[in-house]
């Protein structure tokens, strides 16, 4: 039978798609699906490191393979299913506005979801920011607000932190610290220019060049799970004030509760920023859909006549499904008390997870800000560990933390990541719903994890060496 076989026959012959029965018929297909049309490359690599799963089902903190087992999803698609996946009260929203059969994307008319929404994250921020622009995704909101800066400034200039990262479109990938991801991509953006976090001696001599519109940064660095310095974000914006820059605080993935407070940065006392990116949790899990809030005056010198009234805009922006989402994820963060939950989890792993650094001489750090997480590991002392340690860096300077993420996986159906290319950090999003039970599970199969890395020759060693011989292989390709 032909790939195009059901096109075969008229429209009306054909039986009407039955999307459970075509689900059901293709289950356990996803790779052989991924390598034919979509990414042969992504699929080479998740098989490399194990990861080829195909997953059948989603509740809560939870996943399904095809196989029927069941995984602690502590990623949770890079923190956009903060309210867990499926949640059943969104769910029942979205059942029920669909059944409204409410018009969307009228595009002539101005909407009523998005004004409601926009007025429900205004009473959320630290500060005044009085004008909402609802986009499609992070990067975005990023494009988005690279675009205002240079507008309501009229420089040119847009400062990033190293270590960065702020999308991968064009604009967003011209302020992304990490040269994997922007290697044959140039020419960027001109008069981007990176500074190391953490750095004011830094940020205030590019401000002085006079020609900056903005500094943008992330609260806390999801590559690496980066925390500020106390006083380093406050300190930042005054540098901005005093020298006529916007100040850009880009919680795409820190926001929406995930540390403890909605926004990341109130951490950090009375902060002001002039822009604030939102995405990923706001969207609830379902549709696509992030927002950045602006100061009035910005908005309008965008926005600056009738002329222009549309200066700024998105085939997508505002459409009513993903708004009453954007309305169903904040009524569930708020009802649940999922923030509290947050800094109460958050707060349950980090401590159990330092208190183990003692004992086991590959950890180093532990990072974290509600339930945002970084584990950082460091050479060790011993001999014998030392010599795993160096021989698994002269593979591949990211394989190391791969002897955490596989056995979390393969022995103990737990999802996590290695926090970005060339760092040991092992890195932790779990939705905000995560409970005490499924947080001493985590610690406890982390534990035995340990135990086994510090054993050389090993199991776990025996693992990164192919991993390692594989990459090697493939770059010399």
């Amino acid at each position: 039978m032909s790939s195009d076989s059901h096109l075969n026959g008229s429209p009306a012959s054909r039986p009407p798609l039955d999307i459970a029965a075509l689900v059901k018929e293709h289950a356990g297909k996803n790779y052989e699906l991924q390598t034919e049309h979509i990414n042969p490359a992504n699929v080479r690599t998740l098989k490399t490191i194990g990861f080829d799963r195909c997953y059948t089902r989603a509740e809560g903190s939870y996943l399904w393979d095809v196989k029927g087992e069941k995984y602690l999803d502590l990623l949770s698609g890079y923190g956009v299913f903060g309210l867990g996946r499926n949640h059943p009260e969104v769910r029942r929203i979205l059942k029920e506005f669909l059944d409204l059969e409410y018009p969307s994307l009228v595009k002539m008319e101005a909407p009523l979801l998005s004004g409601l929404l926009a007025a429900e994250l205004k009473k959320r921020m630290p500060n005044e920011l009085d004008m909402v622009f609802f986009t499609n995704s992070g990067a975005e909101g990023v494009e988005t607000a690279i675009k205002y800066a240079k507008c309501a400034t009229g420089k040119p200039a847009i400062i990033h932190c190293k270590k960065s990262f702020h999308g991968l479109s064009s604009g967003a990938l011209s302020i992304n610290g990490d040269d994997s991801f922007r290697d044959g991509f140039a020419p960027f953006l001109p008069d981007c220019r990176a500074i190391p976090f953490n750095d004011l001696a830094a940020l205030e001599a590019e401000l002085a060049k006079g020609d900056v519109a903005a500094f943008i940064t992330e609260p806390i660095q999801g590559k690496g799970v980066n925390l500020p310095l106390p006083g380093y974000l406050l300190a930042a914006q005054q540098l901005c004030r005093k020298q006529g820059a916007l100040f850009i605080d880009d919680e795409v993935q820190s926001g929406m509760g995930r540390t403890g407070k909605f926004l990341a940065i109130e951490h950090e006392g009375a902060v002001d920023p002039d822009i604030v990116i939102l995405a990923k949790t706001l969207s609830a899990g379902f549709v696509p859909v992030g927002a950045v809030l602006c100061k009035k005056w910005i908005h309008e010198k965008v926005f600056s006549s009738m002329q222009r009234s549309v200066v700024h805009s998105s085939t997508f922006s505002q459409g009513s499904f993903a708004m009453a989402a954007g309305l169903a994820a904040l009524d569930v963060l708020d009802r649940e008390n999922l923030i509290a939950n947050a800094a109460k989890m958050g707060d349950f792993i980090g401590h159990g997870l330092t208190a183990m650094i003692p004992r086991f001489e590959f950890m180093k750090e532990v990072r974290w800000r509600g339930l945002m997480t970084g584990i950082e590991f460091g050479p060790p002392k011993s001999l014998t560990l030392k010599i795993a340690w160096s021989t698994c860096h002269a593979l591949d300077k990211s394989l190391f933390p791969q002897a955490a993420v596989i056995p979390l996986l393969d022995k103990h159906r737990i999802i996590t990541q290695v926090a970005g290319h060339n760092v040991d950090v092992v890195k932790l999003l779990p939705p905000l719903i995560l409970n005490e039970t499924d947080a001493k599970y985590f610690l406890t199969a982390f534990e035995d994890v340990m135990v086994q890395m510090h054993k050389f020759p090993g199991p776990a060693w025996d693992v990164l060496t192919r991993i390692g011989k594989m990459a090697v292989t493939q770059r010399a390709r």
